[in-house]
């Protein structure tokens, strides 16, 4: 995975956490659940990176 990606996925996660934080301080439902469903999406794309990561790294460690 490219280094881009990475802080992609690493600032959308940490978007969703302010926004979730933001959203329980000022009590807004809406913000909450935009905040966990960006850290949600930052995370499962970091999960699909890393799924084909470990797929490269095993297929240079067999050629």
């Amino acid at each position: 995975m490219g280094l881009g990606d990475k802080i992609s996925n690493a600032a959308e996660k940490a978007t969703g956490a302010a926004k979730e934080k933001v959203g329980d301080a000022t009590d807004n439902r809406d913000l909450q659940a935009e905040g966990a469903a960006d850290k949600m999406s930052g995370g499962a794309k970091q999960s699909v990176e890393n799924v084909k990561d470990a797929g490269k790294n095993l297929k240079d460690g067999l050629g």
